[in-house]
């Protein structure tokens, strides 16, 4: 860019500079509101919305709460004018709501806008002309005097019309090009008009202050906007508002620093859209008051729905990193972030606080219609043992001990790294459950007895394949006694380092959780059990861990590495894995690779993706509310049938019925 000398500043600083604003850390009140997505937005719009879609919109800004919305321009367009009698004819106007309609300083515009509002219940009427230096040279060819003179000539055909038509109004004025227009002469304008209005205390006035283009930084415009505050006539009888544009991104803070140099109002539009690069996003300055504890008097509860109406309406995308609002605004991936998440919100809980002070989250999602599970710690290859943990304490009220959770943070990140891929919290149970719950290729224990025998002895009955072993042994209690057995079966050695426990949920059928850790060879090896009786959770949790020692993969009976690269790829991509799929991943024929899945585990590679789907499906059932339509879809069936068929087949139950089963 070597064009930098032909620009200069265009902005002009007020004749007198006080700072008083400077003073001030925060806004104490919310301002009078005023949205202007129906004019200002939606003129922007490349489709702008249609009657119907303007009339939703309106609606979905009266349940926010604005009591003050621009409408239209309705001599501009008859799609506007048509609106604006729309809203009047059908009664859709709540009584604690102004409309607003915008018009130029020309005779006949405002003639046509009186029209358009005739019966309003109360509407302003918002008048507006340029004043900067560029438009008075460059458009107008007219000087101060002249300018100024349309302005008066405006302001009295306003108030003439106002008494000769039916209705409710009182007016705004607006110097357009504010940034470009010298601040004296500006309020020189802005006087006149008011002169010519005579607001009351009963009958206010508005004058408006837009940054039409935004040429100067936020200071300056704060500035500017306090020396207007303090030069306006009929001060307290005045609403002074600002309509701040977003050409320098600086639309939020123009608005916020505005107000603390004495507007009283904002105008803008949700999310920021506008000309050029948009309005001052309202909900943004809303919010932030919020965070500070300031009532902003709009309501974005349900900010989820409020964007999915906006984007379908406006066909603009909020971005994924809009402040409040967009998709990724709360999550953390980061690991360290994460921590300091988990345990900030475990600290609030311990600490049973009311005022919200959790790391890196500026506000509580849950405000503003957002969830911890979704929203908050999302899991990828960056995330850390803390926010995993928090995962599958969140949504499925699993607390990993402290010394297990950095292997299962690796275990989690690994898949993550090789699919490159966000981890959904159901995807990160299901690897927990993978490779902590389910994980017994070896050998299982079938059945146990004790007795009391010097000590507690055990007589478990171990089955490794096919074969079916009764094995006893002694020990200090029963989890050390069937350890015992296991070591003497298979000829082991190792150490129970780790014991825990916890219920996973209350009353007569609560089951409880135990994870066990043991240590061999310096290593240590974990396994967890999920069960109603915690003797059974705890043989099965050591069962799961004794079954990952590399000793276990000695014998000859274990299933070879090439099957178990086939078995793994199905686990992972068993939504949609096809024969086709597998020849090309392991550069085999299809029939070869048929063969190959029966011969070496005994069941068809149909088999094994029918009873990996199934295995998910009964988690979806059992742990979550999705119908049983949407748990079809995304086990990997299209038709619904199909899955209730192969359901019913292989548990003998429809999948409602288990999931009744699960839950009683």
């Amino acid at each position: 860019m070597k064009n930098v000398n032909k620009y200069e500043r265009q902005y002009f600083m007020p004749p007198v500079c006080e700072y008083d604003w400077a003073k001030k850390d925060h806004i104490e009140k919310a301002p009078v509101w005023c949205s202007v997505d129906l004019r200002d937005g939606n003129q922007a719009l490349i489709e702008p919305m249609s009657l119907d879609e303007k009339l939703e919109f309106f609606q979905m800004l009266v349940d926010i709460g604005f009591k003050e919305i621009e409408v239209g321009f309705p001599a501009a367009s008859e799609t506007e004018f048509i609106f604006m009698r729309t809203l009047i004819e059908r009664d859709m106007i709540p009584d604690d709501v102004t409309v607003q309609v915008l018009t130029q300083a020309r005779e006949h515009i405002i003639k046509k806008t009186f029209e358009a509002v005739k019966g309003a219940p109360h509407a302003v009427i918002h008048l507006y002309n340029s004043t900067s230096v560029a438009q008075r040279e460059q458009v107008f060819k007219k000087s101060k005097e002249q300018i100024m003179q349309l302005a008066v000539d405006g302001a009295e055909l306003l108030k003439k019309l106002a008494d000769e038509t039916e209705g409710d109004f009182s007016f705004e004025y607006s110097p357009e090009s504010f940034h470009g227009t010298e601040v004296d002469y500006a309020v020189e304008v802005c006087n006149a008009v008011l002169d010519v209005w005579q607001p009351t205390a009963q009958n206010k006035a508005i004058i408006n202050i837009p940054a039409t283009v935004e040429t100067a930084m936020p200071h300056v415009f704060a500035t500017q906007i306090e020396y207007v505050s303090k030069n306006l006539k009929y001060r307290d009888n005045v609403v002074l508002s600002l309509h701040p544009h977003n050409d320098r991104g600086c639309g939020v803070s123009d608005a916020e620093l505005g107000l603390l140099a004495g507007a009283d109002r904002i105008e803008g539009t949700l999310f920021g859209n506008g000309e050029r690069t948009g309005n001052v996003d309202i909900i943004t300055v809303a919010m932030n008051m919020y965070s500070y504890g300031i009532d902003p008097q709009l309501d974005f509860s349900n900010m989820p729905h409020i964007r999915e109406v906006y984007e379908r309406l406006t066909r603009m995308q909020v971005n994924d990193r809009q402040p409040y609002a967009g998709n990724l605004v709360f999550s953390a991936f980061s690991g360290s972030h994460q921590d300091a998440i988990a345990k900030g919100m475990a600290w609030r809980e311990e600490k049973k606080l009311n005022t919200w002070t959790v790391p890196y989250l500026p506000i509580d999602p849950v405000d503003v219609g957002r969830t911890y599970d979704s929203d908050v710690i999302r899991i990828n290859s960056q995330s850390g043992k803390g926010g995993i943990s928090y995962i599958l304490k969140q949504n499925f009220s699993i607390s990993v001990p402290e010394k297990m959770r950095e292997e299962v943070g690796y275990a989690v990140k690994q898949v993550s790294d090789e699919e490159h891929k966000e981890l959904s919290p159901q995807w990160v149970y299901e690897i927990f459950e993978d490779n902590y719950i389910h994980y017994t290729p070896y050998f299982q224990i079938s059945e146990c007895h004790f007795r009391q025998d010097d000590g507690i002895m055990a007589e478990a009955t171990i089955q490794y394949g096919e074969k079916k072993t009764i094995v006893d042994a002694n020990g200090n209690g029963r989890l050390d006694a069937i350890s015992n057995t296991i070591k003497q079966y298979f000829g082991i050695t190792y150490e129970l380092s780790t014991y825990e426990e916890h219920a996973l949920s209350h009353g007569s059928s609560s089951k409880a959780m135990a994870y066990v850790g043991i240590t061999h060879d310096g290593k240590n090896y974990w396994g967890a059990g999920m069960d109603e009786d915690i003797i059974k959770a705890s043989i099965h949790a050591l069962v799961v861990a004794v079954n990952k020692l590399p000793e276990m993969t000695k014998d000859d009976n274990h299933q070879d590495d090439r099957l178990v690269s086939m078995l793994n790829y199905i686990q992972t991509n068993y939504q949609t894995v096809t024969l086709e799929d597998m020849a090309e991943q392991f550069h085999l024929s299809e029939p070869y690779i048929s063969k190959y899945i029966k011969d070496k585990s005994g069941k068809t590679f149909g088999e094994h993706v029918a009873h990996t789907r199934m295995k998910r499906a009964k988690t979806l059932l059992k742990n979550g509310n999705m119908t049983v339509e949407n748990i079809s879809y995304a086990v990997g069936y299209q038709n619904v049938e199909h899955f209730n068929r192969t359901f019913k087949k292989t548990f003998e139950m429809t999948p409602l019925q288990y999931r009744n089963l699960s839950r009683e």
